[in-house]
């Protein structure tokens, strides 16, 4: 096929809500199987009886989430660059941004896997646990993040293949992922005796089997497509763009992460109970991220590869369709909980004294599903289009409000003003990514 062809071909789509359907079913229920994957991990540790195992598991994981979320750049820019790139036809260019974002995650997985033994001190440096948890903890860290360099080379597979809009491969790389960890968890860490060791030799075994998956179909792929020149792969001006990205998402996550932190620690603040309460109450609105995140991702490819075809009405058929599916299930999902809450939290803990806290609050933990829709579809939107800087610019806004609003609210309504400052939060990281959305369409297209 030659190139003018394939441009027509790249920018000739339609966005319907099977289009948006098709990417954010399948990676809804892909995004499910993670937490699926902590409650097996604690399951399996948990059967061991011992309680130091189990928290320094928990301290491990806790660690480790930290160090990737920091790198799921690797993930949501590729997605964004890749679907521009199917949007103006340049099958070349998926290619080469494919092979860039490996390059990054296997000299970034280098370094972490190298620097493991300094992470786990750090980490035990931090959560100032008693010995034989820090000693558990050390051991998850250091044997988890050998996987490092599979773990980000798997960010840049599935960016890839979301960028190109093939939802159902994307799943099916989850489930593998997944599946083998669940699988290897319960044989190394329950039925051989292994432990922690165990939970953490399984997670390297599920990435490094996915990465040769995932490798292994785009290569074949990439076999039958025109041949990249090496080059390309090492064009500075697109190596410089991507970083740029890559930078903007990490300080987004980190300012989300710091925001949760902030959160976290002022619920201390009010006692154990309010605390538990509050970690209970905040498992409901993290599922349905995961369901909103399923949408998010459907705004990313379909806004990035409008963007790339230079393709006005589908970039606003994009972004209706996925905010009005992500309304539809965020009202459902507040329902749901408004209705059935209460019998929820029973199932997650059986203190009486944190069931009557929580159910005091269950009404603003219900809502932040509605509240935070817009924000995570605004973020889809903007990282498909590349327009980082602004979804950046505007997350540091939010923090700096929610800070505020966390001094004001706080101290003068308790956990209800706690409450009241995430949902501030949620609101103004929506809206404020929408006002600048209307300016920005004017200039793009």
């Amino acid at each position: 096929m030659d190139q003018v062809s394939a441009a027509a071909n790249g920018r000739s789509f339609v966005v319907t809500n099977r289009s948006v359907l098709a990417i954010a079913v399948p990676m809804t229920l892909a995004y499910l199987t993670t937490p699926l994957l902590g409650v097996v991990d604690t399951a399996v540790v948990g059967q061991l009886g011992d309680a130091a195992l189990l928290g320094g598991l928990a301290a491990g994981a806790l660690v480790f989430d930290v160090v990737f979320t920091s790198f799921n750049f690797l993930r949501s820019g590729t997605t964004g660059l890749v679907a521009q790139a199917l949007g103006r036809g340049d099958e070349l260019e998926e290619q080469a941004v494919f092979w860039r974002a490996v390059l990054i995650a296997v000299v970034a997985g280098i370094v972490l896997a190298a620097l493991a033994p300094l992470v786990a001190i750090a980490g035990q440096w931090f959560m100032s646990a008693e010995p034989r948890v820090s000693e558990a903890m050390a051991v998850y860290i250091r044997i988890r993040l050998l996987a490092a360099p599979f773990s980000l080379i798997n960010y840049a597979i599935l960016g890839y293949v979301l960028g190109r809009g093939e939802g159902v491969l994307g799943l099916m790389l989850q489930l593998v992922l997944n599946g083998i960890n669940i699988a290897l968890c319960i044989l190394l860490g329950l039925e051989l005796g292994w432990g922690v060791a165990g939970v953490a030799w399984a997670t390297v075994t599920g990435e490094f089997v996915a990465m040769l998956l995932g490798l292994a179909i785009i290569g074949r792929r990439f076999w039958a497509a025109p041949r990249l020149p090496r080059h390309r792969i090492l064009d500075l001006s697109a190596f410089l763009r991507m970083m740029s990205l890559n930078r903007d998402i990490m300080i987004r996550s980190f300012s989300l992460l710091t925001a949760f932190a902030l959160f976290t620690r002022q619920g201390a603040q009010f006692g154990t109970v309010a605390l538990a309460a509050n970690a209970v109450l905040m498992n409901f609105f993290l599922i349905a991220g995961y369901f909103l995140d399923g949408f998010a991702t459907a705004a990313e490819q379909l806004a990035g590869r409008a963007v790339g075809a230079r393709a006005a009405m589908q970039f606003r058929q994009a972004v209706r369709l996925t905010l009005f599916w992500g309304l539809g299930l965020a009202a459902t999902a507040t329902l749901v909980l408004l209705l059935g809450g209460t019998d929820l939290v029973a199932l997650i803990t059986t203190s009486q004294d944190v069931r009557a806290v929580a159910d005091i609050y269950l009404p603003w933990a219900a809502f932040t599903a509605l509240s935070g829709v817009l924000a995570f579809q605004m973020d889809g939107v903007f990282i498909g289009a590349t327009w980082s800087r602004d979804m950046r610019n505007m997350m540091l806004l939010s923090f700096l409000v929610f800070s505020a609003a966390l001094l004001i609210l706080a101290p003068a309504f308790g956990n209800h003003g706690l409450w009241a400052a995430l949902h501030v939060f949620l609101l103004v990281r929506g809206f404020s990514l929408l006002t600048i959305l209307r300016v920005r369409m004017r200039t793009a297209f």
